[in-house]
């Protein structure tokens, strides 16, 4: 089927934002430029497309990155609408993975905010093109150009704005074209629909040729013949300016800015033109490299190549999935090369499967288009991998290639879970397991010795989703336990010793005997296996055994049964038997023995710290510095922003449950707050001791 847009017109972009910065609203207001929908949806009253999900209408936020199409200057532009809370960090995450620009939205007021710093530096690790959108122009205290300079100073990239406001606040009625040296004014009569352009106000007009010198010299920086222009002196149109932006967005070497206000539908049409103008399109991406082994890289194979081209072969990766009630198991994809149709039989080179594609729609929102070809550069939805995860490659099994898959972050908070009926049990297990499926982040176990189900997630309001969509989506009542921390244990000092494993039951009998070093690695390194076995101490085949009985004990610490992270584990002797040796008995002698090392390598509970931030007038300054002391906290430091203090600091996330009414209470309803995981950190003996204490008494520890 031949292509309708060509691949240099399409957009593949992303909203990224702090909650409340206004990441819907924008949204809504591009499909009602575009043509998509014919009315304004509003988050405050539940009429957003892109927030379709009850929770979502309820709460007022975004829970799931919604994907949609439409069509701006004859560009197709898909769209990704992504969540702006903590909890739902993996939504934001999997859409940047897929995507080949975002739009970093900040408000007029709040500016550069705790989630702002954690999107962005996930845009960086995908090196993500971005551009800025400063919305909120009309509150009161909205500062277009402090948070020019927080984009500046906070996450240290170079905004260079296209255009500035006219007025602010309540006096905001539009913005100046730096490229065109004209003022843009929308009419509000006709929702922003209209809009004209006249001369700058005359007290704007040294502001907007300071800032134009601006533009220009940003630019010129970045392109040879625009800065030999410049030098001499003359004139740069506008015809050579914007390929130049273009160019230089695409580099990262600027972030355009532009500014507005989405809820009064002032400056959303120059944001459109930005998309199109600035940020990329599939083929001003890199060509997707696939991964290969380290022993095809020690052969000199060369990593597959895909490039954005239909005539490719076809290469994808899944980065969404969802329960449809109607057509089952939807899987989002993003295509990178190569064409697939409805019928082909695909291989998920992840997993070493082949399947069928049973139906390919296009996503606005909760609609579906359906689509009986999808090409490269398209984000789409297919029915028929019903194996397939997160992260996982799909492509034709006579043209492999296993791309760069996405990396969630680890739980942090956990609860008991059980149905209130009993014979809903098989019902609840199905529900778990349909949304682990969805959410990366979400995972459930199975406690042995207090034969709970256990639940973990990225935050209270992330597990209270969790047992809201049960209810509704799969008829569950659910009883929960009380949260707790995802603790973590490691040792401080290196030791080592060895355990013999024999055991002697009638015929063949059990023996493996290992020597085990256990040193501790730096936070955040992980774990680390090294083989020092010489002279076949041990035969090669059980290796691989003892490494999976290191990392079985891992997973259940015996200091206080939490998972043991951030050691160097190495195998340097052994003994073994002819006859009675075998895998399991190396497996069983290596957990043994790191059990046993662990506790005499002064072992230490590692608890989850959080950075705050708590906004709040300044009559209750004292009070909140004082709830936060009184929780093992850390003041960090203390701004002012629009007439509000910002403190800064870091919590244990022990201390934080409730932390919300608190703050409200404090500050008698004036006050806010946010926290996003920062690090481990020890947790002080006498509340170790604590820990440990209740762990014996509910028999999660023996």
């Amino acid at each position: 089927m031949a292509r309708t847009t060509s691949l240099d017109k399409v957009r593949n972009i992303g909203i990224m934002a702090h909650i409340d910065a206004g990441k819907t609203t924008t949204s809504e207001r591009i499909l009602f430029y575009c043509g998509e929908s014919h009315k304004l949806g509003e988050v405050h009253d539940g009429a957003a497309t892109m927030d379709f999900m009850v929770q979502e209408q309820e709460r007022g936020i975004t829970i799931g990155s919604a994907a949609t199409s439409a069509f701006w200057r004859k560009h197709q532009i898909t769209l990704i609408d992504t969540p702006g809370h903590v909890d739902f960090t993996a939504e934001v995450e999997r859409s940047l993975r897929v995507l080949d620009g975002a739009v970093a939205l900040y408000c007029a007021v709040g500016g550069v905010q705790p989630q702002s710093e954690q999107v962005w530096r996930q845009s960086e690790k995908y090196e993500v093109p971005k551009i800025a959108f400063v919305n909120k122009m009309d509150r009161i205290g909205a500062d277009f150009f402090g948070v020019v300079n927080s984009i500046h100073t906070v996450l240290k990239a170079n905004p260079v704005p296209v255009v500035i406001p006219i007025g602010a606040s309540e006096t905001f009625r539009g913005v100046v074209d730096l490229l065109k040296m004209k003022a843009i004014i929308f009419d509000e009569e006709s929702n922003g629909m209209a809009f004209h352009e006249e001369d700058i106000p005359a007290d704007l007009v040294d502001t907007a040729n300071e800032w134009r010198q601006n533009l220009v010299e940003k630019v010129a920086e970045t392109d040879d013949s625009l800065l030999e222009k410049f030098f001499a002196g003359e004139e740069i149109t506008v015809a050579e300016m914007i390929p130049a932006i273009r160019k230089a967005t695409i580099a990262r070497n600027i972030v355009p800015v532009l500014c507005g206000t989405a809820f009064r539908n002032k400056g959303v049409q120059p944001l459109l033109d930005a998309i199109v103008d600035y940020l990329p399109s599939p083929l001003d991406i890199s060509d997707v490299v696939g991964s290969i082994s380290e022993e095809e890289q020690a052969a000199g194979v060369e990593p597959p190549v895909r490039k954005a081209d239909d005539d490719e072969p076809f290469s994808a990766l899944a980065f969404k999935i969802v329960a449809d009630k109607h057509m089952g198991k939807l899987v989002y994809i993003r295509i990178y090369s190569g064409t697939l149709e409805t019928g082909a039989t695909v291989w998920n080179s992840t997993r070493e499967q082949a399947q069928r594609i049973g139906r390919i729609v296009r996503m606005h929102a909760n609609k579906q288009e359906s689509l009986e070809t999808a090409q490269a550069g398209d984000i789409v939805a297919v029915v028929g991998l019903s194996r397939t995860r997160t992260g996982d490659t799909i492509c034709m099994k006579e043209s492999p290639i296993i791309l760069e898959s996405i990396e969630f972050p680890t739980p942090v908070i956990s609860i008991s879970i059980k149905p209130a009926s009993r014979g809903d049990n098989e019902k609840l297990i199905k529900g778990l397991q349909a949304l682990a499926d969805e959410d990366p982040t979400f995972v459930i176990s199975f406690d042995e010795e207090t034969e709970e189900t256990i639940i973990s997630g990225m935050g209270e309001l992330h597990l209270e989703i969790i047992v809201d969509r049960l209810k509704r989506e799969f008829g569950v009542e659910a009883d929960i336990g009380r949260p707790e921390v995802a603790y973590r244990e490691t040792a401080t000092v290196t030791v080592e010793g060895d355990y013999k494993h024999v055991k002697q039951s009638g015929g063949s009998g059990q023996y493996g005997h290992v020597y085990l070093r256990l040193e501790p690695q730096d936070a955040g390194k992980g774990f680390t296996f090294v083989n020092e076995i010489k002279g076949g101490a041990i035969p090669g085949e059980y290796i691989p055994a003892c490494e999976k009985g290191v990392i079985a004990a891992m997973e259940k610490g015996p200091y206080a049964a939490y998972p043991v992270v951030d050691m160097k584990v190495t195998l340097y002797d052994g003994t073994y038997h002819e006859v009675d040796s075998s895998a399991i008995a190396f497996e069983l002698a290596a957990r043994q023995c790191f059990k046993q090392l662990m506790l005499k390598g002064n072992p230490q509970l590692l608890e989850p710290v959080m950075a705050v931030e708590v906004t709040l007038p300044e009559d209750y300054l004292g009070a909140v510095t004082g709830s936060i002391c009184q929780r093992r906290g850390r003041i960090d430091q203390m701004n002012e922003k629009a007439g509000m203090k910002i403190v800064s600091a870091y919590v244990p996330l022990s201390e934080m449950f409730g932390y919300s009414n608190t703050v409200r209470t404090l500050t008698q309803g004036r006050g806010s707050f946010t926290m996003i995981f920062d690090h481990y950190e020890a947790v002080p003996f006498i509340i170790t001791e604590q820990i440990i204490a209740k762990r014996k008494e509910t028999g999660k520890l023996r």
